[in-house]
């Protein structure tokens, strides 16, 4: 394995629990400020965004260099 696979594999799965333990600590946020359904949803969607800007790039990355 070389170092750039090595990175590669490390970066995504970092990122992901990085990912996880954000969703995480903004359930634990919601809960404790009461944010209700309408607040977690708005919380969620805001880390949906970054989530989803990482993958969208993530693949274009991907696509381009095909």
């Amino acid at each position: 394995m070389s170092v750039a696979q090595f990175e590669s594999i490390s970066l995504t799965v970092l990122i992901t629990a990085l990912i996880c333990y954000m969703g995480y600590i903004v359930w634990d946020l919601a809960k404790r400020s009461e944010a209700g359904r309408f607040g977690t949803m708005a919380l969620f969607g805001a880390l949906g965004l970054g989530v989803m800007g990482f993958v969208i790039k993530t693949v274009m990355i991907e696509i381009v260099n095909v």
